[in-house]
């Protein structure tokens, strides 16, 4: 009688589920086959072989995940790019602000002529950016159905 009071108390561990999976089968693959099987596996980005093997039995979708490295590079480096600009608009800001409040109008309108024209080289810098890159995804991005 005291044992069965214990056992209602303990309600550790893992909730059971509704329809445990019980029933276990063997497949044997040659090593082509095997390759072939991960090649697949791999693509799925699935991170459970047995739920990909099950999504294949039962004509479940399965979705392939294809990473370019180049395009993912590419991203990577044009965030980056941009986080400098942002970086470069933040100081723009301060050196106009500290050009007028440290030199005459006249020293800082000639400072501000010389700035004017490194920002219209970034500008194009920048529209050449914005170009190669819709040249780039016009090549690498298509979409595929």
């Amino acid at each position: 009688m005291m044992q069965d009071n214990r056992k209602k108390e303990k309600k550790g561990g893992r909730k059971p589920k509704n329809d445990p999976a019980k029933f276990r089968y063997s497949i044997s693959l040659n090593a082509e086959e095997h390759a072939r099987f991960l090649s697949l596996f791999e693509k799925s980005g699935m991170k459970v072989k047995a739920h990909f093997i099950t999504a294949c039995i039962f004509q479940k979708p399965i979705k392939t995940i294809k990473v370019d490295k180049g395009v993912m590079d590419y991203y990577m480096r044009l965030t980056n790019l941009y986080g400098q600009f942002r970086a470069v608009g933040v100081n723009y800001n301060q050196i106009v602000k500290l050009l007028y409040r440290h030199f005459s109008e006249k020293k800082a309108a000639a400072f501000l002529f010389k700035l004017e024209k490194q920002t219209i080289e970034m500008a194009a810098l920048c529209k050449e950016i914005i170009r190669l890159t819709q040249e780039f995804e016009a090549k690498n991005m298509k979409k595929e159905d």
